[in-house]
């Protein structure tokens, strides 16, 4: 249910409550606030050069955290560096989370995120921006969210395009699977509903579910089910708006370089690891990536792996379908490595985030991406072309398509690359 005003005016000078949520040590690491959880989450945070009359771009940012954990005021998502940078408006908004926005076919984390889009469609010319010219952007979970409203009927008049940073597309679900995860949940909480359920027996529930199902599938937008009336690919890739689409060098290393039921993995965990997804092509696999990923360990190697099946490959094919389809896109790589920890992070999940919202400065970023004389730089990269898309449509590099694969590296050494690491591309295929 839309909100359109308060009788009495509204107190928004502070951030308010997030959505509901388990604790989580990833959203610490990422630099997670103290704000209170609260079902009264609806709210939205912008960031603007000027309450005035000129109809700057706006970029509305949908968080991740695998649908079940995040906020919009965590402070990686400061949106004033962007908008002095770009004179640009920048939203932060909520969602709900978890089993309370996505249980079963109930998308009411995808419905709240239209909710706020027609917010800003009403109300952003009051802080600057342009309504008829937004672009959502999101990573993880928000990088498949953001492409999921792609296949959303009544969001397409709210947003012109889209920017996906290392979008989780492997959690968005069919109908079948959603009832199956939502079975599943019910069947932990001991009750055949949620409604009227005490709140924490339904965290404590989703918490158990995690452990249980060991899927990233269990509350995900669900294709089938309002809004979503069409496959999410599909859709997403027949629809004509401008979309940017990229992942991460080292995706997977943030789950798994502190796994210490892998630090004495050896040569049999990776021929097991490989032979799960490449059956009799596992040693012709194993020497391609070994020759791409020179002096990585045994975990490593599967990490590298594990990236490509989880988020490059996935990536790629959207874009890959979008050519063929005719649609505008644009592919990038971050390959920017964390000097933290002695590097074991290299270029992981998430450490894109401070350098697209230039926020480099904010609080735990520096022991996340440790220190570097280039890091300005990339973030300049980032930002730039992430405001230059907002702007125009176009990030300021050659479209994707299957012929040449035009991919932008983002990183120290900026360049457009045609079909990078071809070889691993070809065994996924």
């Amino acid at each position: 249910v839309d909100v359109e005003g308060w009788p009495d005016g509204f107190d928004a000078t502070e951030f308010a409550a997030q959505a509901p949520q388990p604790d989580s040590a990833l959203e610490q690491l990422l630099g997670s606030t103290d704000i209170e959880s609260s079902e009264d989450c609806f709210f939205l945070n912008i960031f603007t050069p000027a309450r005035d009359g000129a109809a700057r771009p706006v970029l509305v940012w949908i968080h991740g955290g695998a649908y079940v954990t995040g906020t919009a005021a965590m402070p990686w998502y400061d949106g004033a560096p962007l908008a002095e940078r770009g004179d640009v408006v920048v939203v932060t908004i909520n969602y709900r989370l978890g089993a309370l926005g996505f249980l079963g076919d109930r998308n009411l984390g995808s419905l709240d995120q239209i909710s706020a889009l027609r917010w800003v469609e009403r109300h952003i010319a009051d802080f600057g921006g342009d309504p008829d010219r937004v672009t959502i952007f999101g990573e993880s979970a928000g990088g498949s969210a953001v492409l999921s409203l792609l296949a959303a009927p009544e969001a397409d008049a709210l947003f012109r395009s889209v920017w996906a940073m290392s979008p989780s597309l492997l959690q968005l679900r069919s109908l079948d699977d959603g009832k199956r995860f939502e079975q599943a949940y019910l069947d932990l909480l001991g009750r055949e509903s949620i409604r009227d359920t005490d709140l924490d027996a339904v965290l404590d529930a989703q918490a158990k579910m995690d452990a249980s199902t060991a899927g990233m599938q269990n509350f995900a937008p669900t294709a089938g089910a309002a809004p979503f009336e069409e496959s999410f690919l599909d859709r997403a890739a027949a629809d004509e708006r401008p979309v940017v689409i990229g992942a991460n060098r080292d995706e997977m290393l943030l789950f798994t370089a502190f796994d210490q039921s892998r630090f004495l993995w050896g040569a049999a965990d990776v021929e097991r690891e490989f032979a799960a997804r490449f059956g009799p092509r596992t040693h012709d696999a194993i020497a391609a990536y070994r020759e791409l990923r020179p002096g990585t360990t045994a975990t490593q190697l599967v990490s590298a792996m594990q990236t490509d099946e989880v988020f490059r490959r996935p990536a790629q094919r959207l874009a890959e379908s979008r050519s063929a389809a005719g649609s505008a896109t644009w592919m990038y790589t971050f390959d920017q490595p964390s000097t933290s920890f002695g590097g074991i992070l290299g270029c992981c999940h998430g450490l894109d985030i401070p350098y697209a919202f230039d926020t480099l400065a904010a609080p735990g970023v520096e022991m996340f991406t440790g220190l570097g004389e280039d890091r300005s730089a990339v973030a300049e990269q980032f930002s730039s072309a992430l405001v230059a898309f907002a702007r125009s449509g176009d990030p300021g590099w050659p479209t994707f398509d299957t012929g040449q694969r035009a991919t932008q590296r983002i990183g120290p050494f900026p360049d457009v690359v045609h079909d990078p690491e071809a070889d691993l591309r070809v065994l996924w295929d």
